[in-house]
């Protein structure tokens, strides 16, 4: 009977275990719906307590703060990002090949599916307290780029630190005005930034 009984809490608490991760889940996809779409100050606790069927005070117990939350959806975006990004890599050949297949994975991660990215979201004061905890996850995912970048046969004035910057700026910058009815696809936005930037790169510039 002991036995029994010992058996029945362990499945019970890792049936406990696995509800709350499923549940940390849901708050983070449905959290990062509202953030992508409003901002930080945009979304209030309410509204994503209520997208996940939780009363206001019971999305506190799995977050101590709408800062605190908000930490969770943005480290788990670059994560999904990076990934990603690390899986469209293997096995590519040619630095700016490398590049492109990057920039590709980045921008249909952040443009497909529930739209729940929030890279691109500008730090308001209010997250000044939590501020270097979200430059620490994102500057993770700049040394990824930073070392497919640092092969690639650019002229020695140019700034690979700007280069990366454009890049990424570029790439996130799709969210605010990319429409899925686009005659583009994520892919095509992506082919674009790289294809731009590698004709510039060789000192060529637009025609007026």
């Amino acid at each position: 009977m002991a036995r029994s009984t010992g058996r029945m809490r362990k499945d019970s608490e890792r049936g406990s275990d696995a509800g709350a991760a499923e549940r940390r889940k849901q708050i983070l996809t449905e959290a990062g719906k509202l953030f992508a779409a409003r901002g930080f100050e945009g979304a209030s606790m309410r509204e994503i307590a209520a997208a996940t069927g939780l009363l206001s005070g019971s999305l506190y117990y799995h977050f101590a703060s709408k800062e605190e939350l908000f930490v969770a959806v943005y480290d788990a975006n670059i994560r999904m990002v990076s990934e990603a990004v690390r899986k469209a890599i293997e096995g590519v050949e040619g630095a700016w090949a490398r590049l492109e297949a990057a920039a590709i994975a980045h921008c249909e991660t952040l443009l497909t599916g529930d739209r729940t990215a929030v890279l691109d979201v500008k730090f308001p004061p209010s997250l000044l307290g939590v501020r270097p905890r979200l430059i620490q996850s994102r500057d993770e995912h700049d040394r990824l780029f930073d070392s497919l970048i640092e092969p690639l046969d650019l002229p020695e004035d140019v700034n690979r630190n700007l280069f990366r910057l454009h890049v990424l700026g570029a790439l996130n910058s799709a969210v605010i005005w990319y429409r899925p009815s686009s005659h583009l696809s994520p892919a095509d936005v992506a082919r674009q930034v790289i294809g731009v930037l590698r004709y510039v790169r060789k000192g060529n510039t637009p025609a007026t």
